[in-house]
């Protein structure tokens, strides 16, 4: 549906110089991405089984601005500061209602104080830019971000006190974007757009707050070793340009991705190189976590690459 109705109305990518396709497509896959994941929770409510707990608002709130902040910028094209400044406050707006990260272990166990604030903005605002930097390649955000969804919600069920409503935000966020990625695997028919880049990047940003940061151990730094691609890439990518004397905040094309795509790597085996080096990093992370996490671990990744595979070999057969 959204397909079809962006091609009538005009909204979609057109190809240039940065861009890797060579036909329009639709830029606001992130409508469909959000829609199902909002659509899940009222589902929940009709049934009566909604998820009430702490922080619950605060999350579906800051996802659904910056859902609406990157919709506005698919059909309007924002200025990349003014995108940043509407971030931060955002990122405020949930801070206030609870999402904070309050302390990390080389604080000396103390609570971090006024330095919660600008951590807590730093890190939502950066992994929420951080999964849009690497939606440069068909399938590939959307790979990352389900498999990272996957991990930070076991992770979420297996720390001391367990954050039940982060893993159920983590495993519906996974579902929404495997169905979406049967559209976005290469040959992409839809992109997921700053809307769903930057909606997706802020519930893995939001989910690993409340899910495991809010643990008082080493435990806080196992979602740096699951957003591990997305981050690599944002530093490298942030610095590169820094060093260039250009703004952190212009798109180029000298990603990662794209320097393997000009070493001749094709997109679908640079979705493989991304996916599994964040299968790896999930691992570790549950392998840091608890030993017998690897075991559910192993099963959910199994299940997740089985049905990337089904709907990949689905719309195959569909086009013969």
């Amino acid at each position: 549906m959204i397909i079809t109705f962006s091609k009538r109305e005009g909204l979609v990518d057109v190809p240039n110089a940065r861009k890797i396709h060579t036909k329009p497509i639709s830029r606001i896959g992130g409508v469909a991405i959000w829609g199902s994941t909002m659509l899940t929770f009222l589902c929940l409510v009709l049934m009566s089984y909604y998820p009430y707990g702490k922080l619950l608002s605060g999350i579906l709130l800051g996802g659904s601005l910056m859902f609406l902040l990157g919709l506005v910028d698919d059909i309007y094209n924002l200025n990349a500061k003014f995108k940043l400044v509407m971030q931060l406050s955002i990122a405020t707006v949930v801070y206030l209602l609870g999402v904070q990260i309050d302390n990390i272990p080389f604080w000396g166990g103390h609570e971090l104080g006024f330095w919660s604030y600008p951590i807590t903005l730093l890190w939502i605002v950066g992994i929420s830019n951080a999964v849009n930097f690497i939606d440069g390649v068909d399938g590939l955000a959307g790979s990352v971000v389900t498999v990272s969804s996957v991990t930070l919600a076991l992770l979420a069920l297996i720390v001391s006190p367990p954050s039940p409503i982060s893993a159920l935000i983590g495993f519906i966020l996974a579902g929404s974007m495997l169905a979406f990625l049967t559209f976005n695997f290469n040959p992409a028919k839809i992109f997921m757009g700053d809307s769903g880049s930057l909606f997706s990047g802020f519930l893995l940003a939001a989910i690993s707050i409340t899910g495991v940061m809010k643990v008082a151990t080493l435990a806080i730094l196992l979602p740096f070793l699951v957003l591990s691609v997305p981050i690599v890439d944002i530093t490298f990518s942030s610095l590169r340009r820094i060093l260039h004397g250009t703004s952190p905040f212009v798109a180029d094309a000298e990603h990662i991705h794209h320097k393997l795509l000009h070493a001749g790597f094709s997109q679908k085996k640079i979705v493989v190189i991304f996916t599994s080096v964040a299968i790896i990093s999930g691992a570790l992370a549950c392998l840091f976590a608890s030993h017998n996490a690897i075991i559910y671990y192993f099963y959910l990744t199994l299940a997740v690459v089985g049905i990337m595979l089904l709907l990949n070999l689905v719309r195959v057969l569909t086009k013969k």
